[in-house]
C-alpha cells in the first residue's frame, strides 16, 4: 500500500471520529459505509448499515478520542484495511473505551467506502 492510500484512509477514518465527537456520525457513516457494510462491535453485536445509522442517530456524542499504532493492511487493488488501537472518551474525565479496531475500505466509483469495521476490546 503506498503512503498515498494510508494518508487518504487515515483522513478518512478521523473523519469518522471526528463525526463520532461532533454529533454528525449517522450521517457520515451512512454515506461512507457500503450499501452492505458491517460493524462487529465490542459487546459481540453485528450490525448493518441501517442498523448503524439508526443506533448512531440515537447516541450519544464522544468527548474526545486518539488512535495509535496505525497499520494499514493492503487487501488488492482496490481494498485495504486499517488496523489501529482506539480509544475514545465520553467525558472529558472519564475512563476511555479502548479496542484494536480494524476497518475496511473498498474502493467504489473512485471513493474509499467502508466495508466492515470491528472492534476486539482491551482488557
Amino acid at each position: 500500500m503506498d503512503d498515498v492510500v494510508l494518508r487518504e484512509l487515515l483522513a478518512l477514518e478521523r473523519r469518522g471520529w471526528d463525526a463520532l465527537c461532533d454529533g454528525t456520525a449517522a450521517a457520515f457513516y451512512g454515506e461512507v459505509m457500503t450499501d452492505d457494510g458491517v460493524m462487529v462491535l465490542a459487546d459481540g453485536a453485528v450490525m448493518e448499515r441501517g442498523a448503524v445509522v439508526a443506533a448512531l442517530g440515537a447516541s450519544p456524542p464522544w468527548h474526545h478520542y486518539d488512535l495509535a499504532d496505525v497499520r494499514p493492511v493492503p487487501a488488492g487493488d482496490d481494498a485495504a484495511a486499517l488496523l489501529y488501537t482506539g480509544r475514545g472518551w465520553r467525558d472529558a474525565d472519564g475512563e476511555p473505551f479502548t479496542a484494536v479496531m480494524t476497518s475496511l475500505y473498498v474502493r467504489d466509483g473512485g471513493r474509499w467506502r467502508l466495508a466492515l469495521y470491528t472492534q476486539t476490546p482491551v482488557l
